[in-house]
């Protein structure tokens, strides 16, 4: 009988230890999934070029045109709607919120040493370009780890070629 009361521990503490790992690599591949939507919202968004400073013969980033890219890429890799809560197919189930939008014009020296003590973020631009911060909060699957919320950070350059 003891052997039975033994096993039948043996098969919860297996268990959970699986749900454990399962919800834990699925998190990941959220966290990756989460990286890769910022890194193309932020390149999207630095690529959008102000045709009249180019005219010029200046590299600077039309700010409204980059923070409409950026929502659309956010939008299209996280399954989203206009105003950041998911769809209803989505893996997400909060909503995500873009915590930083920031855009380094050439109205600045290069290279600009980008610093935001509250998010703990530093990156060093070599010319314009883009700065991303969001706010992700992993769906768990099973209840045995703890809410995970993320702060996502990205940037990227105006590629000039």
């Amino acid at each position: 009988m003891y052997k039975l009361v033994l096993i039948m521990l043996m098969i919860v503490v297996w268990m959970y230890i699986h749900a454990l790992q399962v919800d834990e690599e699925i998190a990941m591949g959220a966290l990756f999934q989460g990286k890769h939507a910022v890194n193309r919202a932020a390149h999207a968004a630095a690529q959008q070029v102000d045709v009249r400073a180019l005219a010029d013969g200046r590299l600077h980033i039309d700010e409204r045109a980059a923070a409409l890219a950026a929502g659309e890429y956010l939008q299209a890799n996280l399954q989203l709607d206009a105003s950041g809560e998911p769809l209803p197919d989505a893996f997400l189930r909060e909503r995500v919120e873009v915590l930083v939008f920031e855009v380094i014009n050439d109205d600045r020296s290069f290279p600009y040493q980008y610093r935001n003590a509250a998010h703990n973020y530093e990156v060093t631009l070599e010319r314009p370009g883009v700065v991303m911060i969001v706010n992700v909060i992993y769906p768990r699957i099973f209840s045995v780890i703890k809410p995970i919320v993320w702060q996502i950070k990205g940037a990227a350059e105006l590629v000039a070629s």
